[in-house]
Order: structure tokens, then C-alpha cells, then sequence
């Protein structure tokens, strides 16, 4: 895909997990009739509804959501084909002559959509397994170095333990020659801030911090251990995007014997307080967002209609 969304005709609402994404996004559907088309790239797993806090059915009914529940957990969905299906999801609801609103937190689907994305060579097997044996041998800082040593502006972008996207990386670089960072570089010309609607609810960072261990023990009174463990039984195994997804990789451990209850509590509210960290850098990097700060439990209404306000402000490109 070399060509953006008409992002200027959509609506964006997204932020870290656990800042109240979901219960802002319905209100402000409401007041824009819009229909809801998910920005989440674990939504898309059948099955896997309470580690993701998917939108509940009566949710679902009062306001139209799309893009959920689209394939199997044993079965892997690209980046690529992800766009294409939001691509035709906006043609459809704009034929309806209702709003777009785009609601989840996965940042590197939000700068898809804005930017348009670097598909890149097909993917390597035989490379992948030759570096994932190569880690159990010299350990993970020594990929990390490896990438820093070819292609430091990307390196810069990762964490050294985001081993799927450090393999990818030097997977581009041997198949091309080139770093992705260059490559990527041709698709980073976005569409001018003031033509779109992309707004980020933002918290202060001990706010969120409690939001997570709140969200983290709903999950565990909700029945996530049950969902896993159902996850488990299934004849074919998950993927490996699904089995690594936040919350999930822990919950797998405790499910398989490898972790007790306790280790399992802090693994996931540590790993999703990273997380959280690491889509706020996204989304400061991309010049379109606007950032809402918000406060407690607010009053969900009176946010809905700021963020309507503060959109009602752009003026989309012709």
C-alpha cells in the first residue's frame, strides 16, 4: 500500500491501555453517529475477549464495531491485511452516510492508516530460525547489537527485548541491503496535522499505573485464567502474535505450570505499565495526534463533547 487513508473524513480515538478508551469511544460514537471500526491488533483473535477487554455484546449492539473477532488465534494476520480490510470497512460505513471512528491503541495501525505502510521483502524462515538459534546461544543483547551495528535509527525505536521486530529488521537489511529505518522513511510523509482527527486520552503516569493493576485484577475476576486454559486445549496452537500478546504470554505460563499466581499478578501489570510507556512514545512521534487529559473517572459525556468540539475545529482537506 503505498497511499493513506482519507484520514481526514475519519474520526481516531486511542491512548495507552487502561485509560478509557472504550467507554469514551461509545459516547462519542453516539454523538457523531458513527460506527466503530477497532484499532486493536489482538481485537482481531476469536476467542481472546477478556485479555483484550473487547467491547461487550451490548456494546456491540448499541453501537455498530467492526473488525472484531476476524480470525482464529492459531492463525496470523498481517499488518497489510489488516489496512485493506479497514479500507473497505470506511468505504462501506461512508456508503451508509454514517461517521468512521476508529477506537483501539495499537499505534503501529494508526500510523498505517495516516501514512500508508513499508510492506517490505516476504518474509525469511530459514533466517528467522537460523537468528532465533543463534539468541539461545548469545543471548539478546548480542542481537540487539547486531541491528544497532547496521541500522542504529531503528535500533534506537526498540526495545532489546522486542526480539519479532529486531529479527524483522535485520531480515529487511540482509534481503535489501538497506536499513528499514530508509525504507520506511518513503512512507512518513503523513497528511498535514490540521486535516485529521486523531485524538490520544492521555493520564498522568501513577493514574494509569492504577488503572492497570485495577484492569489486571477484572481480568483475573472476570475468568481470564478459564480463557487461556480454553485457549490451550484447542487442537491447533496459538500463534506466535497471539501467545506473545500482553497479558497472554503470562497467563500461558501460570495456565502451563512454568509461574505461580503472584509472579504471574506483577509479570502482567509490569509488562502492560511497559507497554502502555511504549505507545505513548508512538503516538508523541506522530505530528497528527492531539492529546486529552483526563482525570479520574471524569464525566464521560462532557469528554465526548470536547473531543466533538475540539474535531468540529478541523478543517478536512478538499
Amino acid at each position: 500500500m503505498d497511499e493513506s487513508l482519507p484520514a481526514q473524513n475519519c474520526w481516531f480515538l486511542t491512548g495507552p491501555t487502561a485509560c478509557g478508551k472504550t467507554d469514551v469511544g461509545m459516547r462519542l460514537a453516539e454523538r457523531l453517529g458513527a460506527e466503530i471500526v477497532s484499532l486493536d491488533s489482538m481485537a482481531i483473535y476469536r476467542g481472546m475477549d477478556i485479555g483484550t477487554a473487547k467491547p461487550t455484546a451490548e456494546q456491540q449492539q448499541l453501537v455498530p464495531h467492526h473488525l472484531i473477532d476476524l480470525v482464529e488465534p492459531h492463525e496470523e494476520f498481517s499488518l497489510a491485511t489488516y489496512v485493506e480490510a479497514a479500507e473497505v470497512m470506511v468505504r462501506e460505513i461512508e456508503a451508509r452516510r454514517r461517521r468512521v471512528l476508529f477506537v483501539g491503541g495499537t499505534p503501529l495501525y494508526l500510523k498505517a492508516l495516516l501514512r500508508g505502510i513499508f510492506a517490505g521483502p516476504p518474509a525469511d524462515w530459514q533466517f528467522r530460525h537460523e537468528v532465533e538459534a543463534e539468541l539461545a546461544t548469545v543471548g539478546q543483547q548480542a542481537l540487539y547489537d547486531r541491528l544497532r551495528s547496521v541500522d542504529p535509527l531503528s535500533a534506537s525505536k526498540l526495545h532489546p527485548n522486542d526480539t519479532r521486530r529486531l529479527i524483522r529488521a535485520l531480515e529487511v537489511y540482509r534481503a535489501t541491503g538497506q536499513p528499514i529505518s530508509h525504507l520506511q522513511m518513503q512512507f512518513d510523509e503523513g497528511l498535514p496535522a490540521e486535516g485529521c482527527r486523531v485524538f490520544v486520552l492521555n493520564r498522568a503516569r501513577a493514574e494509569l499505573h492504577e488503572r492497570i493493576a485495577k484492569r489486571v485484577d477484572w481480568m483475573l475476576a472476570a475468568g481470564f485464567e478459564a480463557e487461556v486454559a480454553g485457549l490451550l486445549e484447542r487442537p491447533e496452537p496459538m500463534s506466535r502474535t497471539a501467545s506473545q500478546a500482553v497479558g497472554y504470554r503470562e497467563m500461558i505460563d501460570l495456565v502451563s505450570g512454568r509461574s505461580d499466581r503472584p509472579t504471574t499478578i506483577e509479570k502482567m501489570r509490569t509488562r502492560t505499565r511497559r507497554f502502555a510507556k511504549r505507545q505513548m512514545t508512538w503516538f508523541r512521534s506522530l505530528c497528527e495526534c492531539r492529546f486529552v487529559d483526563l482525570e479520574g473517572d471524569g464525566d464521560i459525556d462532557a469528554i465526548s463533547a470536547r473531543i466533538q468540539q475540539l474535531g468540529s475545529t478541523v478543517q478536512p482537506e478538499a
